[in-house]
């Protein structure tokens, strides 16, 4: 009799999992794989001129006088520009994992064609800024507007390093995707503030304070909200 009772039971609950509670698990684009081989390679063959341009970066941080010291050497300089070009790539990859600039346009777009097309506006970005910078320069007190605008991938720099970090320290909490993006969104402002300000600073040193707010206008501000609305519009 109990034989039987256990025979006429029905199972109600499903044994498979349903398809909407099953993770999504996406395979990363392969020209997002290149780039991080890329990266690496490239991290490994500059880890030396980036510990050696280090301290200069971070007296430029300090300091106003700190950014002089660091343009006034070739050598510094150019091994900062080099460091900026080549944290690029992982720019790009941060970008288009956590949705940063991700315009409705690239949504149907092929995954690998989305990461070009991240590569693309930050390529413009950088053109729009150098463009201004050729054509606004003065005659005079050339130096100084020179550094403000190459203070930039000093701060370039400073950006990426503390986008990286905070990526693998919140990976290892396990904190939401969103969670995430809303943090790198926040840090992102905070640096462009403070790069501003620090922009700023170092123009005051030859230029009024109307002429320092229309250069950082011109030359700072409007590329980056040409960025932004072209993420809300394409």
């Amino acid at each position: 009799m109990v034989d039987s009772l256990f025979k006429s039971g029905k199972l109600l609950l499903e044994t498979t999992v349903p398809e909407a509670a099953a993770p999504a698990a996406e395979p990363s684009p392969w020209l997002l794989n290149l780039l991080l081989v890329v990266f690496v390679v490239l991290a490994i063959a500059t880890l030396k001129r980036f510990l050696q341009v280090l301290p200069y970066m971070a007296d430029s941080y300090l300091r106003v006088r700190g950014s002089a010291a660091l343009e006034g050497s070739i050598r510094v300089s150019q091994d900062r520009n080099l460091v900026a070009l080549v944290l690029t790539i992982p720019a790009v990859m941060l970008v288009y994992r956590y949705k940063l600039y991700s315009p409705e346009l690239f949504q149907e777009l092929d995954p690998n064609f989305q990461v070009a097309g991240v590569f693309l506006a930050l390529l413009a970005f950088c053109l729009l800024r150098h463009f201004l910078y050729l054509w606004l320069r003065p005659r005079r007190r050339f130096d100084t507007f020179r550094q403000a605008h190459r203070v930039g991938y000093t701060y370039f720099i400073f950006l990426m390093l503390v986008l990286l970090v905070t990526v693998g320290i919140l990976a290892l909490i396990g904190l939401d995707y969103s969670i995430v993006r809303l943090v790198l969104y926040g840090e992102t402002a905070l640096v462009y503030l403070l790069f501003l300000s620090r922009s700023a600073q170092i123009l005051s040193l030859s230029c009024n304070h109307l002429r320092t707010f229309l250069y950082l206008c011109a030359l700072e501000i409007l590329p980056a909200a040409l960025l932004v609305v072209s993420a809300v519009v394409l």
